[in-house]
This record gives structure tokens, C-alpha cells and sequence, in this order.
């Protein structure tokens, strides 16, 4: 080795010959695959449904990952969470960030201790969200699934508990040394310690002498005996002396060099008066003070007052209630309105057929040919360009248009047929300016449109992920992004359209939508369908999601008398709803339910779990046309007053005229989806704007939601895809009986009830009529709670109480009157019957 290269190594900064070494490179590499692990695992949990199908496609370029770290933090999220340990696999990026540490030879774990816990935890963990989540969901990884499932075979899902919670209780006493005899010895060092630092804090009774005998030499100097000046009151009568606060003690200690200075005024009596009041006589010197010397005995023995402190109790601000609801979420945990369908499995994507790949697809020359027209023909009426830009939808393309300046827009307005014309092409519309852009736009639909399936909108991200009340899916954009509103903003939806153009698909995309992602508890349907043949296919889903009268036959309601009964009794439960908010001091449905969820409402006083209520009518005008009056006001004040307490309206009609569509709905209806109409006079009534009679059909439809008007391709769902969805739902396990709505029977039904026969009474008769009587209540809601009976054979009973003529007849929503004064008289009643 020659001198120069000792030189440079002796020139080698200290850090450079560190990083030169083997170790380092090793201890470096090992955190860094920690980094990456920990990433890797993060990204796989967000997006792993969509990623676990490409965990073995490595060298497949054309399939694209959404993971930070590519196919390879697939494969390895893969790896260590779904076929491994699940979450636990977070251990095992942590274990090499320990090791790369010890290789560096930093001190930051007890190595040891740390493998042995983390050992424990990757054993217990998988088991613990295997238990948890029942092997759905890659929390647990197939070997906590596995070990859970066989785990409960063999000693129940009690006993399964019962080794978690005794393992990990087990780790924690041993780790942590909590035997009783540990805990008492660890407390009374706690209450020494704390001792020992009080009485350090109090000061020493000898320093205290040492600093009186100090203080009596510099007096002795200074000629002057260091005094307590005691402040007391004036003479004055004793009345006054006693209504006084006496003043508080003031120890004056004189300065040497001041005494010096100021002997002569010391050696005069001293005033103060600390509360002077001008209309009483100033009292002398000698009778304001009372001069008393300081001895340092008397000052230690006040030092020598036991000292004690103590710690204020912390306030405890809830009040019964809070306290009582607390107690009972820590006892029973929070309601689970899931419970009675615990085993409910919501429905899965490949009840929807497939339509194979729906990219779409760029024709060029199409583009290019389009362009030119539209810029040849807008020239030849001396319309100037600055700027055109094409923006391709599954249907319709978009050419957005700078003009010159000059150019008034509506010289471009007036030229659509033109355009239309020169384009040869059905339904061009033209937006005239765009709203928030400084464009004009052209809307042509495309020669070979792309599908919008059902199936590709369901099974997006942004459906799946969304984190809406009522999330409902309409279909794609015209720039193609997936279009999703939220029934519970909107919060009524009025959509119209001719005959074929889309709209009872459209109608299935919405209740499919709130069917993929709505348990059967929260949420109801109540369906309107005139026609009888376009709903029909959801009566397999009756006792999950369907809501019916009491007395009803099929919750699909086809007659237009059952549909007013039905309206009514919607604005009942309407009432109900609000009563029981009122109660319970919330403002909507969703601070209700989690007030009742957090065990803060008692049932006892009426509150229960409300479910979101939606009501789908198919046809409106014909409901118009033959019930007029009686079904527009129900509806009206449903859509005026039942957004608050979760109760939405989707109403569909074929002729949007005026007199089906009145100026009381349409006010009602903010969110308006029109599919192709015949004339602009229609377009105007739903949307009050004209451009759906310049759509293409077949789905092609116009969203308004108050604010400006957005062209969509519906979703396209086919019968046979929700008859597999109905029937996916209708065989699992379900309630006892549909949803029921409360109790309306018409003035013209309640006036012909039917004679009374004793020999067809109900078995609970008498017991009912003492119960009403006893009340003088006649509610056949309270007769379903007192005697615990459904709805249909409480109104059968109410019945043969008025028919007996114990009660009178139906009252609206008010309850009945009782007829019998007393228990006494009913009981004679009730034997002249019998006899």
C-alpha cells in the first residue's frame, strides 16, 4: 500500500468509513424491505378486492395496479395477509425494522422481549379477527380462519371467546406483573414517594431559626425591634364592628440602611387606613393598630404546621340519563338494528351479467369529420373559431367551442338545426355558454355508442368506497366518469319520459342500487305500479325490504284505492316519526338513530330503530287521472315535510303535462331525470328548460339537481339480472312478515262495518275491552302493544269492539271514542252479550 492511499484513508471522514462497512449495507437493506413491506401491506388493504386477481400476473403488462408498489406489493400483501396472517403481517415488517437496528447496532429494542411479544401477537391476532369477522374480509388471513373455524368446531364460539380473553389476560399478568400482592406493594411505594416529595417541599424549622437570629442582628443594629403590625378595626360601635370583615395581618420588615435613613419617622406612630371612608371620623394611630413583636418561636411553631394536600375530585358532569345509556352500552355494547338478519348476505356482483369489455373505442376519422363540419358550416354564417376541443362519452361526444371575440352566442344558438342538418345526426343539442367555462358546447351522439352496464357501475370503486346515506347510481358522464347521487340530499326524484326511451330501467338501476348497498333494516320500499307488470319482479324480496298496510294482500300496490289508503298512511307514519324526534330533541332521521343506537332512547316510551322509507310510483298520471286531489295531496305533503324524518319519493310518469306535473310538485321535486320526450313543451314542464326532446333514447337521459342540467347514460340492468337479484334476497332468511305501515281506514270503509256476531268474536275480545275501557283509549296501536298482537288481528278486534258498539267509529288519526264509561258497566255488557 503506497503513502497516497493511507493518506486518503486516513483523510476518510469517520461517517464514510461507517457506511464502507458490511453491516451497514445489510442493517440498511433490512429496514428498507420494512418500508416497503409496511406500504405494500397499507395500499393492499385499500384496494385488495380490486388488486387479489392480479397477485399472480407479474409479467402481464397490459393489466395495470393500483398498489403503491405495483404487482410486487400485490403479490406481497397476497402473501403475508390473505394467505398468511392477516393484519398480523404488520409484525412482520416491524421484525425487520428491529433486526436492521441491531445490525446497525442501535439500541432502540430489547431484542429478546421484542421477538417474543411479537410472536405472540402473530399468533393471537389472525385468531382474534377471525373470531371477529367470521373469515370475511382479509383481516384474519387464511390462517386465523382456519384456526378460528377449527377452534369453534370443537369448543363453541363461547369457549373460542373464552381462550382469546383468557390468553391475552394471561400475557398481560405476566408481562406487566399485575398479582395483587405486586399491585398493593407498587401503590404503597407510590403514596412514600409522594410523601417524601411534599416534605422536601417544606421548608427546614432550624433554617427557619437561623434566619430569625439574622434578622434580630440587623434590628439590634439598625436600633430598631422588628415588629408585627397587626391591622384591626377603628373604635366604633359594636354593631358596626360585628357587620365588618376584619382585615387581614400585614408584617412590615424593616431594611437596615432604610431604619438608618428614616429613624425619625419610624419613631412616630404609624397610620393606615386600608379602607377609608370619608363620612366616618378618622380614628387615632393608637386605636387603628395593635403593635405586637415576632418572636422566632412563635414563627417556628407556624412552621411547624402539618402540612396536607390533596387533589380535587374530578366533576362527573353526566346526568342520569347519559350515565344510564353509558352503562348499558358498556354492558349490552351498541344496538345492532342487524341482529335480527345477522346472517344477511348482501348481494354480490356476479348476479349481473357481464357485458365484456366497455372501454370506449376512438374513431378518428369520425372526429375528424365532425370537426370539419361543424367548423365549415359555422364559417359559412361568418362564425369565427378560436379554439375546438372534443370531449368522447359512451353516447355522445362533446365538441366545446372558443369563438372569436365578437361572435354573440346566440347567433350559435339559433344555428342547431343547421348543425343538425350538416351532421346528419339525431339529437344535437347545443349548451350555450357551458356553466363555469367560457366554451360553447355541441353535443352529437356517436355513430357506434359504447354500453353503460350495471354491472361496471356496481362494481366501481367509487361505488363500493362511497360513504352516502342512499347512494344511487344513475350511470356515466359524458366524459365517462361513473355519475352518483344521494337519494337523502336530493331528497325527492321526479323523472319522465315516452315510452322505451329508459325510464323503468332507470328506475331498476336506482332500486338496485340501494339494494347493493342497504341492509333489509334500514331500508323500505313502498311500490306504486299502476301498470302491475313493471314491479312486479321485487315481491320475492316482501318480507326484506318491502313495506305494505296492514290488511294488505301483496305489498305491490296496484289498486288506486289501496294507493291512497298506502299515501295516507305514509303521512301517519310521517307524523309518528316526528313526534318521536320531538321527543328524543334531534333535528333528522340520522341523529335519531344514533341516539337510539347508543342505547339513549328507551323503547318503553315508543322510540325504535326507523328504517329510510322510500316510495317508487311508477305511473303518476294515470294515478292523476283517477284519483286526482286524493293522491296529489299526500304526495305534495309527503314531499314538503318527510325529507327530515327519512321518507324519500321517486314518482315516474310517461306524460309530463301540466296538469299531472302541477306547480305544488314540481316544487317539491328539486332532483328532476329526463329521458327522451316528444315535444320541447314537455321538456320545459320537467325540466323547465328545453333539450329532452333532443335526446337519442335508449337510456340517454338529462340529470337536474337544482343547480344546472348533466347529460348521462343510464346504467342498463335487464330483467332476467334483477329477477337473479330478487331471488338472491327473497331465499336467505327474512322477517315474518313485510314492513307495516300504520293503520288508515277511509271514511267510506269505516262507516260500513258489519254486524256484530258473539259466536265469531276473538278469543282476546273481553280482554281488549277492558283494556280500552280501563284507558278510554280506543287505539288499535296500543291494543298491538298492550296484548303483543300484529297489526291484522288488533283491527280485526277493533272491529268487533265498535261493531259491539264498545267504541265508535274510525276518527282519522285521532283515536276512537269509547262508548262505555266504567269497568263496571262493560262487565254487564259483556254478560248481556253472552246471554
Amino acid at each position: 500500500m503506497d503513502k497516497n492511499t493511507q493518506k486518503k484513508q486516513q483523510e476518510l471522514p469517520e461517517k464514510g468509513r461507517f457506511l464502507s462497512k458490511p453491516r451497514v449495507f445489510f442493517g440498511l437493506t433490512f429496514i428498507l424491505f420494512s418500508v416497503v413491506l409496511t406500504f405494500s401491506f397499507v395500499s393492499y388493504l385499500m384496494n385488495w378486492k380490486a388488486d387479489q386477481s392480479q397477485a399472480g400476473t407479474m409479467l402481464d403488462k397490459s393489466i395495470k395496479s393500483s398498489n403503491l408498489f405495483g404487482k410486487l406489493g400485490d403479490w406481497l400483501g397476497n402473501i403475508f395477509i390473505f394467505e398468511s396472517i392477516g393484519v398480523a403481517s404488520f409484525i412482520i415488517a416491524f421484525l425487520f425494522l428491529v433486526f436492521g437496528t441491531i445490525i446497525l447496532k442501535k439500541k432502540m429494542f430489547k431484542p429478546w422481549k421484542t421477538v417474543g411479544h411479537s410472536l405472540f401477537f402473530i399468533c393471537w391476532l389472525p385468531i382474534l379477527f377471525g373470531a371477529i369477522t367470521k373469515g370475511q374480509g382479509v383481516l384474519s388471513g387464511v390462517y386465523g380462519y382456519q384456526i378460528m373455524d377449527s377452534l369453534n368446531a370443537i369448543i363453541g364460539s363461547y369457549g373460542l371467546w373464552l381462550v382469546l380473553i383468557s390468553s391475552i389476560g394471561l400475557y398481560f399478568i405476566l408481562e406487566f406483573n399485575l398479582r395483587p400482592s405486586s399491585i398493593k406493594s407498587r401503590l404503597n411505594d407510590l403514596n412514600e414517594n409522594t410523601i417524601g416529595r411534599v416534605k422536601s417541599m417544606m421548608p427546614n424549622s432550624d433554617e427557619n431559626f437561623e434566619a430569625d437570629d439574622e434578622l434580630i442582628e440587623e434590628a439590634e443594629n439598625a436600633e430598631i425591634t422588628p415588629s408585627k403590625i397587626t391591622v384591626t378595626e377603628a373604635v366604633k360601635p359594636k354593631a358596626e364592628r360585628e357587620s365588618v370583615v376584619p382585615q387581614a395581618e400585614t408584617i412590615v420588615t424593616p431594611n437596615k440602611t432604610s431604619f438608618e435613613e428614616d429613624k425619625n419617622e419610624f419613631s412616630q406612630p404609624l397610620h393606615v387606613d386600608l379602607n377609608p371612608k370619608p363620612s366616618v371620623p378618622m380614628p387615632s394611630p393608637e386605636q387603628a393598630f395593635d403593635v405586637t413583636p415576632v418572636t422566632s418561636a412563635k414563627v417556628a411553631a407556624e412552621d411547624d404546621i402539618k402540612f396536607k394536600v390533596e387533589v380535587a375530585p374530578v366533576i362527573d358532569i353526566l346526568d342520569d340519563s347519559d350515565r344510564k345509556s353509558q352503562e348499558l352500552v358498556q354492558k349490552h355494547g351498541l344496538y345492532d338494528h342487524k341482529l335480527d338478519l345477522a346472517n344477511f348476505q348482501m348481494p354480490t356482483v356476479d348476479l349481473l351479467k357481464d357485458y365484456g369489455n366497455e372501454e370506449i373505442s376512438i374513431n378518428k376519422e369520425e372526429l375528424e369529420e365532425n370537426k370539419n363540419k361543424i367548423v365549415g358550416l359555422l364559417k359559412n354564417f361568418n362564425v369565427g373559431i378560436a379554439e375546438i376541443k372534443a370531449t368522447i362519452g359512451p353516447t355522445v361526444t362533446l365538441y366545446e367551442i372558443v369563438p372569436e371575440a365578437g361572435i354573440r352566442v346566440a347567433a350559435i344558438k339559433k344555428l342547431q338545426d343547421d348543425i343538425a342538418l350538416n351532421l346528419s345526426a339525431l339529437g344535437i343539442r347545443i349548451i350555450a355558454p357551458m356553466p363555469g367555462k367560457g366554451t360553447i358546447g355541441i353535443e352529437v351522439p356517436r355513430k357506434n355508442p359504447t354500453m353503460v352496464s350495471m354491472r361496471s357501475v356496481i362494481a366501481s370503486q367509487k361505488f363500493q368506497n362511497t360513504d352516502m346515506d342512499l347512494p344511487v347510481v344513475f350511470g356515466k358522464t359524458i366524459s365517462n366518469e361513473i355519475f352518483m347521487a344521494d337519494l337523502s340530499k336530493m331528497p325527492h326524484l321526479l323523472m319522465a319520459g315516452a315510452t322505451g326511451q329508459g325510464k323503468s330501467v332507470g328506475i331498476n338501476a336506482i332500486l338496485t342500487s340501494l339494494l347493493y348497498k342497504k341492509h333489509p333494516s334500514e331500508l323500505k320500499f313502498v311500490m306504486v305500479d299502476p301498470k302491475k307488470v313493471e314491479l312486479s319482479l321485487y315481491s320475492k324480496i316482501e318480507r326484506h325490504y318491502l313495506a305494505k298496510l296492514p290488511d294488505a294482500e301483496e305489498a305491490i300496490i296496484t289498486d288506486t284505492n289501496k294507493v291512497i289508503n298506502t299515501l295516507n298512511s305514509l303521512c301517519i307514519e310521517m307524523d309518528t316519526r316526528y313526534d318521536l324526534l320531538k321527543n328524543a330533541f334531534c333535528k333528522n332521521l340520522k341523529e335519531y338513530n344514533k341516539k337510539f343506537s347508543e342505547r339513549k332512547l328507551n323503547p318503553e316510551n315508543g322510540h325504535r330503530y326507523l328504517p329510510y322509507i322510500v316510495l317508487v310510483v311508477d305511473e303518476f298520471a294515470d294515478l292523476i287521472m283517477t284519483a286526482g286531489k286524493e293522491v296529489e295531496l299526500p304526495i305534495a305533503r309527503l314531499a314538503q315535510l318527510a325529507r327530515a324524518v327519512g321518507i324519500h319519493l321517486i314518482v315516474a310518469t310517461q306524460r309530463p303535462s301540466v296538469n299531472v306535473i302541477t306547480g305544488m310538485i314540481k316544487a317539491n321535486f328539486p332532483a328532476r331525470a329526463a329521458f327522451r320526450v316528444i315535444s320541447s313543451v314537455d321538456s320545459r314542464t320537467i325540466l323547465d328548460s328545453p333539450g329532452a326532446d333532443q335526446l337519442i333514447g335508449k337510456g340517454d337521459m338529462l340529470y337536474f339537481n337544482g343547480n344546472e342540467i348533466l347529460r348521462l347514460q343510464c346504467a342498463f340492468v335487464d330483467t332476467p339480472e334483477v329477477e337473479r337479484l330478487a331471488e338472491y334476497i327473497g331465499e336467505q332468511k327474512g322477517y315474518a312478515s313485510a314492513f307495516v305501515l300504520p293503520e288508515y281506514v277511509s271514511e267510506d270503509s269505516a262507516s260500513t262495518v258489519g254486524a256484530f256476531d258473539p259466536n265469531e268474536k276473538d278469543a282476546l275480545f273481553e280482554e281488549a275491552a277492558r283494556i280500552i275501557v280501563s284507558t278510554q283509549q280506543g287505539s288499535t296501536s296500543m291494543l298491538q302493544r298492550q296484548l303483543k298482537l300484529g297489526y291484522n288481528r288488533a283491527g280485526r278486534i277493533m272491529d268487533q269492539l265498535e261493531a259491539s258498539g264498545i267504541v265508535g267509529g274510525f276518527n282519522g288519526a285521532k283515536a276512537r271514542e269509547v262508548l262505555i264509561s266504567d269497568l263496571h258497566s262493560l262487565e254487564q255488557f259483556l254478560d248481556d252479550l253472552k246471554g
